[in-house]
């Protein structure tokens, strides 16, 4: 990274850091080969000739961003098919997802080649057979298909059985039909549906020889290779402005007697015969496997987007000076005060939180996977409930930390500029897609009543992130304790104590004669709350135990810091839910204190090491794309320098003072 002049205050900052953040940041990225291959595709993609704007694309219109970004996108993928870099876009590399991190950066909203880089490529990898992969991997790798995943319709969403749109089969001519019968059939959200994909993986209720097979996943074109034109039968477009990823493209797509061949079902799972025989997958869920993929992958997205935001508000807190507590000294730094460190330090925690554990379930989801190809099907279940609920926690504290970054910039982090706003509106968006949170959290509280049932009728036989419910069957009161091995266990009280309520409750709807149904609904607060709280304790025991199994690798000084963060992680999370601790475990008012002390103790310990943390994410100020973030600390001059870019900075006098204002004010009377 080349600096000119960097700020003094990050550079007394930077003296007292106690750790190599080199290795942090090795740590971070999952191995210094890693750090590596990332820096070298960094630097390779830096200097393509014409990658950066000379306007930023805040001043461009609607029309002009969507175009750049695909501009730009297409500029970064020419470029790495010259330098022959290898890039793992496939699944089976877990950190390899910075490719999209700096690509992110690059477009600073969203490249409209997104889906097809993610979902596209891993539906094809997890859904197709041989043969199939064997026709569309090489395309769809080298750009030559252009593809996006066509789910959600809309009417209907997260509840994907309610989907619409039919592939109905036709043995005389070995095609599928597809048809939108209804306007909230039509396929709604697709990034890269509007204008970018020529292709896209279309999910759809299957009809064959007069009976209905469920949702089933076919490989659709959409548009003509050379013009680009709409096939006939297809309808399709962008769905317009949103909050956020303006330069995504989400499209719309409705069906008219539009025909496939039967070869564009994808058949890993489920086929079907010439004559139309319908032959089943071994699991129904196994059709699903995408979304799962999706969701344990976005949980290291949002991680990197609430480390962006705890970069940016660091450096910033570091920088910015703000009034005299003391009389006759300077202003101190907004750093030094506690309720910054409140509102900043529990995202660094966080962060890594969500990466150590997503990269735990990552790499325990590639080997359900790996089982599930042999036919071995125990622990889908299991998978599928934990990723929903996962998804669903960390999306919805990332979004929340990465909104409290942005305060704690003050008015600064209100400026486009900042990048803040755009990282909370990316961020937030994950709360929606790949499942919205409140569905998500009640398909785990499902796995969940399911597990409690199983333990009130002694099975001891549970899986590993369920395994601690049977030491809640006839809980005895033991002392509470102020440790991190203490915490969990009070979580585990807080978890199990929900997840009974829950079911206590569906079994009192029930009995009072309300159906399964209505007793589901009327308990589904409850049911939420008892999968949150089951997922806390899930984080906050790989998090520990993840950091304790790494400590031999570690040198002393960054494990006692990266201690430091794990404990912080529990205990504010002691703190946040000391009205459910209190309710289900032994804690007592005084011990309440005592974890209050002891997280304000731990702000003092961090407060040194800050600039350090986040300078370990290594995040480059290209990808950055923030005022008040860059490395060099220069926030003002920055600021400064970035208004001037307006075009409304251009000309002294706009137009609108001639055309509107002056004939306005000269027909003003006095």
């Amino acid at each position: 990274m080349t600096v000119t002049k960097v700020n003094e205050d990050l550079v007394r900052e930077r003296r007292k850091c106690t750790f190599d953040v080199n290795e942090l940041t090795h740590f971070f990225d999952g191995g210094a080969d890693i750090t590596s291959e990332r820096r070298k595709f960094e630097k390779t993609v830096l200097a393509i000739k014409g990658i950066n704007d000379e306007i930023p694309e805040d001043y461009l219109s609607h029309k002009d961003r969507y175009e750049n970004a695909v501009r730009k996108a297409c500029l970064v993928k020419e470029n790495l098919n010259k330098s022959k870099l290898q890039v793992a876009l496939m699944p089976e590399k877990y950190e390899a997802t910075y490719v999209n991190t700096i690509l992110k950066g690059l477009v600073k909203d969203i490249s409209p080649f997104f889906l097809h880089d993610t979902m596209f490529l891993v539906t094809i990898w997890g859904q197709m057979n041989e043969e199939q992969q064997a026709e569309w991997m090489p395309k769809a790798k080298a750009l030559k298909v252009i593809g996006t995943y066509a789910q959600t319709e809309l009417g209907h969403g997260t509840f994907i059985r309610g989907l619409e749109t039919t592939a109905t089969y036709d043995p005389e001519t070995e095609e599928f039909v597809l048809n939108t019968p209804t306007l909230t059939a039509y396929k709604w959200w697709p990034g890269g549906l509007g204008h970018t994909a020529n292709h896209c993986i279309v999910v759809a209720q299957l009809y064959s020889q007069g009976k209905h097979h469920g949702l089933q996943t076919f490989i659709v074109q959409i548009r003509d290779f050379k013009t680009h034109n709409p096939l006939p039968g297809i309808h399709v477009g962008e769905i317009g402005p949103k909050f956020n990823f303006q330069t995504a493209n989400n499209g719309f797509l409705g069906f008219k007697n539009y025909r496939i061949p039967r070869k564009n079902m994808l058949m890993r799972n489920a086929q079907v015969l010439k004559d139309g025989t319908f032959v089943k997958s071994k699991n129904d869920k196994l059709t699903y496997g995408t979304l799962v993929i999706g969701r344990v992958n976005l949980i290291n997205d949002i991680a990197i987007n609430l480390a962006a935001a705890s970069v940016i508000a660091v450096r910033y807190s570091a920088v910015r000076h703000q009034s005299k507590p003391k009389p006759n000294e300077p202003e101190p730094q907004i750093l030094d005060y506690l309720t910054q460190q409140h509102k900043v330090f529990i995202n660094i925690a966080t962060s890594h939180a969500f990466r150590i554990t997503g990269r735990w379930l990552w790499n325990t989801m590639m080997g359900i996977l790996k089982d599930i190809s042999e036919g071995k099907m125990e622990q889908l279940p299991e998978l599928h409930a934990i990723s929903c609920c996962m998804k669903a926690v960390c999306s919805q504290d990332s979004a929340l930390g990465v909104e409290q970054c942005r305060l704690a910039c003050g008015g600064h982090g209100f400026m486009k500029s900042s990048n803040l706003p755009l990282l909370y509106g990316v961020t937030t968006a994950s709360i929606t897609y790949e499942g919205e949170n409140t569905v998500m959290m009640l398909q785990t509280a499902r796995y969940l009543m399911k597990t409690w049932m199983q333990v009130l009728e002694g099975n001891t036989a549970l899986t590993p992130t369920v395994k601690y419910l049977l030491n809640f069957v006839n809980p005895t009161d033991t002392k509470w304790e102020n440790t991190p091995e203490g915490i969990i266990k009070g979580l585990q009280a807080v978890a199990a104590g929900k997840i009974k309520a829950a079911y206590d409750t569906m079994v009192k709807y029930v009995t009072a004669g309300n159906s399964q149904e209505d007793a589901w609904n009327l308990a589904s607060v409850q049911l939420v709350g008892a999968s949150e709280a089951h997922c806390r304790v899930f984080l906050c025991e790989i998090f520990v135990n993840e950091i304790q199994r790494t400590s031999k690798s570690l040198s002393p000084n960054l494990y006692k810091v990266l201690q430091q963060l794990v404990e912080l992680y529990l205990v504010y999370w002691a703190l946040e839910k000391k009205g459910d601790i209190l309710l289900y475990s032994t804690i007592s008012k005084n011990d309440i204190a005592v974890l209050t002390n002891r997280y304000e103790e731990l702000l003092g310990l961090l407060r040194p090491n800050a600039v350090g943390l986040v300078d370990g994410y290594d995040i480059r100020d290209e990808v950055l794309n923030s005022t008040l973030g860059a490395y060099d600390g220069r926030v003002y001059e920055r600021l400064f320098e970035d208004a001037l870019k307006s075009p409304l900075n251009q000309e002294q006098v706009n137009s609108s003072f001639h055309k509107y204002t002056k004939p306005f004010m000269e027909k003003a009377k006095l």
